[in-house]
């Protein structure tokens, strides 16, 4: 595929046989964005797990100390007094039986979704659905709770979920290019923090194999995966 002058200019700025630190890396990929709009930063982690047994999946959600850069739209599904909390706390889109039928048809207007425990029996049949997107209610991440208003909180607030895949590979933003080095870095030391406390015991060897800095259409840009603490430091020297 032939890419842009500006792409091509961009991905020269990397030297794919480093290993950036991850303060370096945050400064290059604001460099070579080359969108016209504030793009995504986004990490890729690739983990030394087999995600094929269930004693080795890595999934969690952590709140960034600075957001996402993104106002999520949140759906709810729930009824009565838990739907009128969802409302009051800033969900988009709130509902029961007929908003269920809504998204089995296709409507996906949405960036994240949080269900009540007692209508969790009809949202289950979303799952090929909403499987697929990452969007399924799960207790594991606080998105399938009666304390539906905090969860619209949290995630209205940057709070972010990720999940490894088949492949063993892990993604998730850590903000936008308008993002200060120091608001990138602290969102990924945290994001970082949370994968590396889930590490599950059953993993041997290395866990944490490669990671990987981008922003939406940019070049990939290498980091040293055994930088893991102190890493605003280097901003401070």
């Amino acid at each position: 595929m032939k890419r842009s002058k500006s792409h091509r200019d961009a991905t020269a700025k990397v030297n794919r046989e480093n290993l950036y630190s991850p303060a370096q890396a945050a400064k290059l990929a604001k460099e070579t964005s080359v969108t016209k709009f504030d793009a995504t930063v986004e990490v890729a982690l690739r983990l030394g797990v087999d995600p094929r047994k269930a004693d080795q999946m890595v999934r969690g959600t952590v709140n960034l100390p600075h957001g996402t850069g993104k106002t999520a739209r949140v759906l709810v599904f729930a009824t009565g007094d838990r739907a009128e909390e969802a409302r009051a706390a800033g969900a988009d889109i709130v509902g029961a039986d007929e908003l269920i039928e809504e998204v089995a048809k296709g409507r996906l207007d949405f960036d994240a979704v949080v269900a009540t425990p007692d209508l969790m029996g009809k949202v289950g049949r979303l799952g090929r659905v909403l499987g697929p997107r990452g969007l399924m209610p799960n207790p594991k991440t606080g998105t399938v709770t009666p304390a539906v208003g905090k969860a619209v909180t949290d995630i209205k607030g940057g709070k972010i979920e990720f999940r490894v895949d088949r492949h063993a590979n892990l993604h998730f933003i850590i903000g936008k290019v308008s993002f200060g080095e120091r608001q990138l870095i602290e969102n990924y030391a945290a994001a970082l923090d949370e994968v590396l406390r889930l590490k599950p015991s059953a993993a041997k060897g290395r866990y944490l194999k490669k990671i990987t800095f981008s922003t939406s259409m940019g070049p990939g840009i290498p980091v040293d995966p055994n930088v893991t603490r102190g890493m605003t430091a280097e901003l401070d020297a």
